[in-house]
């Protein structure tokens, strides 16, 4: 179904969380214009709010989250007082303006701390924020869970839970440090329906050792079986320099770049076959999902969470190594969980790298954004200049894009290279020697 072109899958390119991408940030820019962008909001503007938890009760080999081990309670309630002093001080920057209408807690695993820890942070948030009924998703580790987790999140009003599920086959479990047996995903998923959990996501990888299609599509099968709403099946990474964890994998094990190739085209197959939409390149939810609606109605978008419905074009980060959006300005949070708790016990804003992001800059995140989500942009002869016109014509050649009537296409062939079409456009990228792709 996908055509293989080592030649482009070779050249690495932005995810496009955002544009720019994160490659861009600089220290020159933080916590001044973080406090600026706060203070600016105006009244009724919908705001999500994400909440960082940098910590894990045992660390997954694979992983390339910022996160550590959760060990002494000590450690997990100091960072909560910090992340309390964080909340406070953008709150009362914000004023009560915004309009709240999402709260993401992701890690890490949030489930590290303790489920009435968790409820008071919940709390916390709705009430120093004015949320009224927000949409609150969360990212969980299911070897911590527990039916006390299911009722705190049914108290708390979690409606979307994310399950990190990664691989169902034994062997690949062991091999990448993550055991937890199929029965174990099921528990969690008949606990968190019972309490009225609306939506149960499960994230699963390919790319992994010793996974070959066999075993990918076993862990499919089994999967679906349990009707999760959303299945997010991303590619591993192996960067062993950048996250020395990942060095206890046995690179020798995984799969080459064509056999990685094949496993995403499988899943892709499968999972399209069960009846699932393809949300952009790595994203699948079931018919009536609100991800699969608002893909039919072209409202898609892209954020540092992966494909979303959420539309909101603010995002509040909170915790260690958060990002935080706004239409002008993307600033991280401080990643070191001890630097952040200092900065926080001063009253500071903990931002310390990020970007003012210009006209063009916001011009060509949209293009992207809406590339990468609907696959399907307008192209006019300012965004199209002779290098990409060159390069775009190769896409077309290979039956990649369809350039039409000033109207771009990536076609189904295309969608595995869609971030690769994406980087023909990307000035940024261009500077640092990633353009001309072919």
């Amino acid at each position: 179904m996908w055509p293989y072109h080592p030649q482009l899958l070779d050249r690495p390119v932005p995810r496009y969380t955002s544009y720019p991408p994160a490659t861009a940030f600089t220290s020159q820019v933080g916590a001044r214009e973080q406090e600026a962008a706060l203070s600016s909001i105006a009244a009724g503007t919908p705001v999500s709010l994400y909440v960082h938890v940098p910590y894990c009760q045992s660390i997954c080999w694979y992983c390339g989250c910022n996160t550590g081990l959760a060990g002494k309670a000590q450690r997990l309630s100091a960072y909560l007082d910090a992340l309390d002093q964080e909340v406070a001080l953008v709150a009362r920057l914000t004023g009560g303006r915004p309009k709240v209408e999402r709260i993401a807690f992701g890690g890490g695993s949030p489930n590290a701390i303790e489920p009435l820890a968790f409820a008071r942070l919940v709390d916390r948030l709705t009430t120093m924020f004015g949320a009224l009924n927000p949409l609150i998703s969360v990212e969980l580790d299911p070897r911590g869970f527990t039916p006390q987790w299911a009722r705190t999140l049914a108290l708390s009003g979690v409606s979307r839970v994310s399950l990190g599920v990664q691989s169902f086959d034994p062997a690949i479990q062991a091999a990448i440090g993550r055991i937890q047996p199929p029965d174990l995903i099921a528990r969690c998923v008949e606990d968190l329906r019972h309490y009225g959990v609306q939506s149960v996501n499960f994230d699963l990888m390919y790319g992994l050792p010793g996974q070959g299609e066999a075993e990918l599509a076993a862990t499919l099968e089994t999967a679906l079986a349990m009707q999760p709403d959303r299945i997010a099946l991303f590619g591993y990474a192996h960067l062993p320099a950048m996250f020395p964890r990942q060095r206890r994998i046995d690179a020798a094990a995984l799969p080459d770049d064509k056999a990685r190739f094949d496993l995403a085209a499988l899943g892709h197959r499968l999972l399209i076959g069960a009846g699932y939409v393809a949300i952009g390149f790595d994203h699948f939810a079931r018919p009536g999902d609100p991800m699969a609606k608002a893909a039919g109605q072209g409202r898609v978008r892209r954020n540092f969470q992966g494909f979303t419905d959420d539309g909101a074009q603010c995002v509040i980060g909170l915790g260690a190594s958060a990002i935080s959006v706004f239409p002008q300005l993307i600033v991280q949070n401080e990643k070191a969980p001890g630097r952040y708790r200092e900065l926080c016990s001063h009253r500071e804003l903990p931002a310390v790298r990020g970007l003012i992001r210009s006209q063009a800059d916001r011009e060509m995140a949209d293009f992207i954004e809406a590339l990468l989500c609907r696959l399907s942009v307008p192209l006019d002869k300012t965004t199209l200049d002779e290098a990409v016109s060159v390069d775009l014509s190769w896409f077309e050649a290979m039956g990649l894009v369809r350039h039409h009537q000033g109207h771009l296409e990536i076609c189904e062939q295309g969608r595995p290279y869609a971030r690769h079409v994406a980087a023909l456009f990307d000035r940024h990228c261009q500077q640092e020697g990633a353009g001309g792709l072919l």
